[in-house]
């Protein structure tokens, strides 16, 4: 068994190595945010190789004062654009945002914890221990 991943201030784990067999979960599904801040921009236009008007046009959106990637409609499903369906893997993840790097550990999920459960099968609980 991996060992489990722990936050001070989070009430359950997390079991990387169920990243594997989840078919990303946490990339995909109901519509939503995923913002960038502009050195996470650079960093993901360094891997792409491509210019900063280009990245601009074809991944961000403007959601507000802030950015956020866009993503990709797949059925009833909205997928992070780097997202691949085809190896569950992110184009991007060695400069995969902040957002990206921490989850499941969002303040949000600190008292949904069932709800977390629903969306990764990585979680361990008291519960479950």
């Amino acid at each position: 068994m991996s060992s489990l991943i722990q936050k001070e201030g989070f009430s359950y784990a997390f079991r990387a190595d169920a990243c594997a067999s989840c078919g990303g979960r946490c990339c995909i599904g109901e519509s939503g945010n995923i913002f960038v801040t502009s050195s996470e921009i650079e960093k993901i236009i360094a891997i792409l190789d491509i210019d900063i008007a280009t990245f601009y046009k074809q991944y961000l959106r403007k959601q507000g004062y802030k950015f956020s990637l866009k993503e990709q409609r797949y059925g009833d499903s909205y997928d992070c654009i780097f997202f691949q369906r085809e190896n569950g893997g992110c184009e991007i993840y060695e400069a995969r945002p902040l957002q990206c790097r921490t989850f499941p550990f969002w303040d949000y999920y600190k008292n949904r914890v069932e709800e977390l459960k629903l969306e990764c099968p990585g979680i361990i609980d008291g519960n479950d221990r």
